[in-house]
């Protein structure tokens, strides 16, 4: 089949076809769906740079109280070292250290460690 030259075959690919209404609303969607998207985008950069930021806070926060309970470690341990070099000078001169403990019976022959049952009107049937 020979191929004709005719001139209506080259403009019709020359030439665009109208837009139809089918091509404008879809178009009209695209720049929607584009818009929604960027607005998604920009809302979900903002919220990592937001949570960045907390965890920034949070980990500032947590190096402090880091820093003050090895402060108070510190303290405690030299509070620790200090009473027991005082009871390590105490020892030698401690009079109940050096005796001999007394027996059990003496230490709680004196002492009821049975209580009365105490009833309340709030308890009885």
């Amino acid at each position: 089949m020979p191929h004709s030259s005719d001139s209506s075959d080259s403009s019709s690919f020359s030439q665009s076809p109208p837009p139809s209404k089918q091509d404008s609303s879809d178009d009209m969607r695209k720049v929607q769906r584009r818009e929604k998207n960027r607005i998604a985008a920009q809302k979900s950069r903002l919220r990592q740079t937001q949570k960045a930021d907390t965890l920034h806070l949070e980990s500032e926060d947590l190096e402090r109280e880091n820093a003050a309970l090895r402060r108070e470690i510190k303290q405690l341990t030299e509070e620790m070292k200090h009473f027991t070099s005082m009871l390590s000078s105490h020892e030698p001169l401690c009079s109940i250290l050096t005796s001999p403990p007394p027996p059990p019976e003496v230490l709680y022959a004196t002492h009821s460690f049975h209580q009365p049952h105490i009833s309340s009107p709030r308890f009885q049937h």
